[in-house]
């Protein structure tokens, strides 16, 4: 698939699998528990749809988030195992000011995604969600996802803080319908996250947990 179709599933990893904090992303604004404003996409209407997924790859956290403080949730494609994941279909353009604010980007100009899909992957600089990935089609179109274009073992782990971990468990519960125990067991399992993070610790956040509400 090489011709650049006029929608794209984006493939959300960590806190844009909740729906609220995406809504951030579209509309602008700043997500509970985060610190910092986003001034939102030129299109700012809902995604058309939302599918649960499984991608291949794995996520860990490193860095350090000017959003949420703490790790970031960074995808490593080439990792051998699976991630849950959820897929918002959007338009090119919602696709490329999403990319842009999470890469701390002025959101405005259209990713080249006929140069995307001819190639697979697609640089765009050496932040962490720099790489644009084809992850495959889903019901005929391109499911695309933002990715480190560096390999998990050439970053330390950083533990993320207790908000990004709620929201990310947020998105987990409403995507795939995870329980509680199920999601703390997941979050609290995944790189630079059980460094400091039990299970127990995971389901215990104030709130009610990481898939307590919507906010």
């Amino acid at each position: 698939m090489t011709v650049s179709p006029g929608r794209v599933w984006y493939a959300s990893y960590g806190a844009n699998m909740a729906a609220h904090r995406l809504d951030r992303y579209l509309r602008g604004g700043r997500p509970p528990g985060g610190t910092r404003a986003n001034p939102g996409c030129r299109d700012r209407t809902p995604p058309a749809r939302r599918r649960a997924v499984w991608i291949g790859g794995g996520v860990y956290f490193a860095l350090e988030s000017p959003m949420w403080g703490g790790g970031l949730a960074v995808y490593d494609p080439d990792l051998p195992t699976v991630t849950p994941a959820r897929a918002h279909l959007v338009t090119v353009s919602q696709f490329s000011d999403i990319a842009a604010q999470e890469m701390y980007r002025q959101p405005g100009t259209d990713v080249d995604m006929g140069a995307l899909l001819a190639a697979g992957r697609l640089r765009l600089g050496p932040g962490r969600y720099e790489l644009l990935v084809v992850l495959g089609a889903l019901d005929g179109l391109p499911l695309v996802t933002l990715a480190a274009p560096w390999p998990m073992a050439a970053v330390r782990p950083v533990p993320p803080a207790a908000a990004y971990l709620r929201t990310i468990g947020a998105g987990l519960a409403e995507a795939h319908g995870w329980p509680a125990g199920r999601i703390a067991a997941h979050l609290a399992g995944l790189p630079g996250a059980r460094e400091r993070w039990t299970p127990g610790e995971v389901a215990a956040l104030p709130g009610g947990g990481p898939a307590a509400g919507t906010g």
